[in-house]
């Protein structure tokens, strides 16, 4: 008697039916599966084509022409990094600001970040307002409203200089002279620790309360906790804070902006690189020049960055993997 096998049309091959057997979806029906996604990605990747990538990619070519606005481009090669890095004496002193800017005010706004953090980790009555209150000034800081508030405050016969005044030390207006200057924008940036704290908080909220034990256990005072428990646990969070805060300080425009009446202030003591950008832009029309600028800064970012990855492997550890 034939089996089922044997009565099957020559040429035909059984087919395999298990769990094992896996079979491929028509395109159609592939389709219908993915096509819901595309469509609600389709708005994000507009946005980004339009106002992200075409703006990019349109300032790279502005960047090696000479563009005023209001005439065609015309290519000029590399013309205007030349003249950036060979004959423009006010772009080296933007750099030399921004980099005095960077190194200063980054370190402080992270310390005092961490250091809000460490006291709003305890809980106690009223922690959520006082982490509320800490965190407004990031919201608020960035405006232009903020800003100038600032400007009065270290103006002349401002709050600040008022105070001073009190113990015998007149300065006058700090946000006109050229050795203060820059310190109020950097006492501005400070100023909004916010984020970073909100962050800090939540990494030390992930640090195992056993090793505290241990440690207040071998003898350990505070000091010596803060140095050997929580700062070696945070430190994914710190490179996390530490490179989010280089980047903002480079591109860092509205409080040297307002504070230095969008001149630099005196002797070009607040021109940091993106006001000094937005002059040549948008002041002076050269809006190639601008672009080459921008150019130079992105890739200066992205090194810094590459720079502080690298760097990590040292001093940055991960729980249960050691350094890397």
């Amino acid at each position: 008697m034939p089996t089922i096998a044997q009565a099957r049309p020559a040429g035909e091959q059984a087919e395999k039916v298990g769990p094992e057997t896996v079979r491929e979806p028509p395109p159609r029906g592939r389709w219908k599966r993915t096509g819901a996604a595309y469509v609600f990605l389709s708005p994000w990747v507009i946005g980004a084509s339009l106002l992200t990538i075409g703006p990019m990619l349109a300032s790279l070519y502005l960047a090696f022409t000479d563009y005023d606005l209001f005439n065609t481009p015309k290519w000029v090669g590399l013309q205007n990094f030349e003249r950036m890095f060979t004959e423009d004496d006010r772009y080296w002193n933007a750099v030399w600001v921004t980099i005095r800017f960077a190194f200063i005010s980054v370190p402080l706004k992270l310390a005092v970040a961490l250091g809000i953090a460490i006291l709003l980790n305890k809980q106690r009555r009223g922690t959520g307002f006082y982490r509320s209150a800490f965190y407004a000034p990031s919201l608020l800081g960035a405006s232009v409203s903020v800003a100038l508030v600032w400007r009065s405050l270290f103006g002349a016969n401002g709050t600040v200089d008022s105070a001073l005044g009190v113990f015998g030390i007149h300065v006058g207006s700090m946000v006109d002279q050229p050795r203060y200057a820059l310190l109020t924008v950097i006492a501005l940036a400070v100023w909004q620790f916010g984020a970073p704290m909100v962050i800090f908080l939540a990494g030390l909220k992930q640090v195992p309360k056993d090793l505290y034990e241990a440690a207040e256990l071998d003898g350990a005072g505070p000091i010596r906790r803060f140095l050997s428990v929580t700062l070696p646990m945070i430190t994914p969070v710190v490179l996390f804070n530490l490179v989010l805060e280089v980047i903002q300080a480079f591109q860092s425009f509205t409080g040297a902006f307002v504070i230095g009446s969008g001149r630099g202030g005196p002797s070009d003591s607040t021109l940091l690189y993106t006001l000094y950008l937005y002059q040549r832009g948008f002041t002076n029309f050269e809006m190639g020049y601008a672009s080459a600028m921008a150019w130079v800064l992105l890739l200066t970012i992205a090194v810094i960055t590459v720079l502080l990855f690298r760097s990590s492997r040292r001093w940055v550890f991960y729980a249960g993997e050691g350094n890397r």
